[in-house]
């Protein structure tokens, strides 16, 4: 028997004869089986839940034929970022995975983790583009979305930011955002990472606290020690995404009738929409913004509800965010290209 069929057959072995990594395998399928036969982007760093994400969508592939692309960004920023990047390589061309390193050439002075993801996102959709793909996958877990929804209730977030991460989300006009592994905790994850690969890599930066990340993820034990319990916040978040569906909806239906936007230039009815709550307010600016932008992320709500309390107290025509010049003309506000 050859080598690559001696791993392919591991592989198998490994899950079929281990419940708790078939259980999980289960909740992954369920979350993108819509995505069988689809050429597939996996987004690649080397710690435990990423490689968990490498070993269930090889199974995967294995089930359902799917071509898929296992692609890693190294952003050059630690001395020894090649050296790791060629790590994971190595670590899975074991399981016959064959990772592409994409490596980023900008320099990142500050917004580090903010930048970094920008800049992360834009070279994954440049490949899709390139190769033809519609769908990347990320590792994010029930961790990370408890972390996010601790995060956004530290910046005082509405219903919206609160709902946290979606399985799907849109990244481009053609190309989406799966997260398959948002009902997985991280412990499971380490656990398949381990028994299949045999070891992890670390980012040093998970552990630097001067990431506001890094501080909530260490008082996440503390919170479990009073009672605050993570399938507990996971129900409130899960409560908080119908609720927002709700609301999406009818946000939809205002930013339709009050939102146009031509190649250059956006234009908001901002009489009308002032006539809605702060809430439909910030989520209207902050969309338009994004789209305009052309930015992963929306801008910080405390920036959007500033102009918008600065606009409404006649205070300020002109404003600067996410490089758009927004301005007050009459009725209206525009979206424009900062010079």
């Amino acid at each position: 028997m050859s080598k690559k069929n001696t791993n392919v057959l591991n592989l198998k072995s490994e899950f079929k004869k281990n419940k708790r990594i078939l259980d999980t395998y289960s909740t992954f399928k369920n979350n993108i089986i819509q995505l069988r036969n689809k050429s597939l982007l996996i987004a690649v760093s080397g710690g435990g839940d990423s490689l968990a994400l490498c070993a269930l969508i090889k199974y995967f592939q294995q089930e359902n034929k799917n071509k898929i692309f296992f692609v890693l960004i190294d952003h050059k920023i630690r001395k020894n970022s090649k050296e790791e990047a060629l790590a994971v390589k190595k670590l899975l061309k074991k399981k016959k995975i064959s990772l592409k390193i994409l490596n980023n050439k900008e320099k990142i002075k500050n917004n580090f983790q903010s930048k970094a993801r920008e800049i992360r996102y834009n070279l994954l959709i440049k490949f899709c583009k390139k190769n033809n793909v519609k769908h990347i996958l990320t590792a994010h877990h029930s961790d990370d979305q408890v972390e996010t929804f601790l995060i956004r209730l530290s910046r005082g977030s509405g219903v919206q930011g609160l709902s946290a991460m979606k399985i799907t989300s849109k990244l481009d006009k053609k190309i989406f955002l799966i997260r398959p592994l948002l009902d997985i905790k991280k412990k499971d994850l380490l656990y398949i990472s381990k028994k299949i690969f045999g070891k992890i890599f670390n980012d040093p930066s998970n552990k630097n606290t001067k990431y506001l990340r890094t501080r909530v993820r260490n008082l996440k034990k503390a919170l479990e020690k009073s009672g605050i319990h993570h399938n507990q916040i996971i129900k409130s978040i899960k409560n908080l995404a119908s609720t927002t569906e709700t609301l999406n909806n009818y946000i939809a239906r205002v930013y339709k009738i009050n939102v146009k936007t031509k190649k250059n230039l956006t234009l908001i009815n901002f009489k009308n929409i002032s006539f809605e709550t702060l809430e439909i307010q910030i989520k209207i600016l902050s969309e338009a913004i994004k789209i305009f932008s052309k930015s992963y992320y929306p801008p910080r709500s405390k920036k959007v509800i500033n102009i918008i309390n600065r606009l409404n107290l006649h205070k300020q025509k002109k404003f600067t965010l996410s490089g758009c010049v927004i301005k007050k003309l009459g009725n209206y506000l525009s979206i424009a290209k900062e010079a």
